[in-house]
């Protein structure tokens, strides 16, 4: 199967042929198709899938005929990131059918975006709350909604959005196309498809195992020596860029501050940045002049650069899925990576539910030249940032 099997406008098929897209993935085979038809479709798939593609092409296919400067289609994403790079995508598959899309989430000036909204769009790619704001304000109408997308439905989840999403449907057509895309299905998710979604085609792609080319390393080390010998690590690789996933945005702006004072080309990708730094980091991040993105989950949504070598979990991730999402970050295109994660006694469970769904033990490395004997400071100022933290899944985050 090739693109041109799915007969779309000529402008389409000449922006994905200058993109260098050539074969379809799983998931953009099993929906584009079904989605340019009118069907609701449920995706399981996860980031790296190729699903943005996947309903993007289709609503493009959907608006290049009919109204302008009426917003006919709705994507929802849970942060800035994502909705960034959903907009950046439609604008190089958009390219001269001069369909327009907006980005609209918080941590920014609202004005400019009533100003483009007031200018007239098709497509509008939003984070919730600002939405919400926007419509509170009379400043967007949904009424004319044709297509609506929510992606990455578990992490708006997680998030506490769900009762935004809720809010933002009643102001939405009844009669209208829904697409819902999730890397898991918790049941309240579940619930929420059941509700929205008419008759859909449900399609799962194979939890994304970690490629072959990825090799998996556990590093085990007392708590208060994490840091420490993450700049060992760093310092004996042979690295292009590297992203470390820290639990909390504390613990990420203060490690990348530590890496920085060790002589390290690093930033950090938190919840506490200014939109502005957050782009810059970005920026920096993708060109290649910071090598090193130290960023929470959350934060980490919608960073897409091809030429990860290393995925370094500083802190374990709660789950498999999250374990298997950040690494895949890595070994990509058909090259080799590496995934190290930092293990302490208190990991152990984490450890255990990994090697149980990856069907295998990970192994486990000393390095030689390190001191793990080193005691801890006096007073444990830092490790309190390394602690689990009491699981408040439903913290709105904006």
């Amino acid at each position: 199967m090739n693109f041109n099997d799915f007969y779309l406008n000529p402008i389409l098929l000449s922006n994905i042929k200058t993109l260098g897209y050539t074969t379809p993935t799983p998931i953009q085979s099993q929906t584009i198709a079904p989605i340019m038809a009118g069907k609701d479709v449920m995706g399981l798939a996860q980031t790296g899938t190729g699903k943005t593609a996947a309903f993007v092409l289709p609503i493009l296919q959907h608006l290049i005929t009919g109204p302008r400067n009426v917003v006919r289609a709705l994507i929802i994403a849970p942060t800035r990131e994502l909705a960034q790079q959903i907009h950046d995508a439609i604008g190089e598959l958009a390219k001269d059918t001069k369909l327009r899309s907006v980005t609209v989430y918080g941590g920014v000036n609202i004005n400019p975006q009533i100003k483009t909204l007031r200018h007239g769009v098709e497509i509008i790619v939003a984070c919730p709350g600002r939405l919400l704001d926007l419509i509170q304000q009379s400043a967007v109408s949904l009424a004319k909604v044709e297509m609506l997308v929510l992606d990455e439905a578990d992490q708006m989840f997680d998030m506490g959005f769900l009762p935004d999403i809720r809010r933002i449907l009643k102001y939405l057509p009844k009669k209208r196309q829904t697409l819902l895309f999730s890397a898991t299905m918790p049941d309240a998710i579940h619930q929420l498809a059941n509700d929205i979604l008419h008759h859909p085609l449900k399609v799962q792609i194979a939890r994304v195992a970690p490629a072959e080319s990825v090799k998996q390393l556990l590093f085990p080390v007392p708590a208060h020596l994490k840091t420490a010998l993450l700049i060992h690590l760093l310092q004996q690789i042979d690295k292009e860029s590297v992203l470390v996933f820290t639990r909390t945005k504390h613990t990420a702006k203060k490690v990348a501050l530590k890496l920085q004072e060790a002589g390290f080309s690093a930033t950090s990708l938190q919840g506490n940045l200014s939109q502005n730094k957050r782009q810059i980091a970005m920026n920096g991040f993708r060109d290649g002049s910071l090598q090193i993105m130290v960023a929470t989950d959350i934060a980490s949504r919608g960073i897409d650069v091809a030429s990860i070598s290393h995925v370094i979990n500083y802190d374990i991730p709660s789950t498999v899925e999250a374990y298997i999402h950040r690494i895949g970050r890595t070994g990509r295109a058909a090259k080799e990576g590496e995934a190290f994660t930092l293990i302490t006694q208190e990991d152990q469970s984490e450890v255990r539910g990994i090697e149980k769904v990856l069907g295998k033990k990970l192994e486990q490395c000393k390095l030689a030249d390190f001191n793990y004997a080193e005691a801890p400071p006096a007073r444990q100022l830092g490790h309190v940032a390394n602690r689990k933290p009491s699981q408040h899944k439903h913290r709105r985050r904006r």
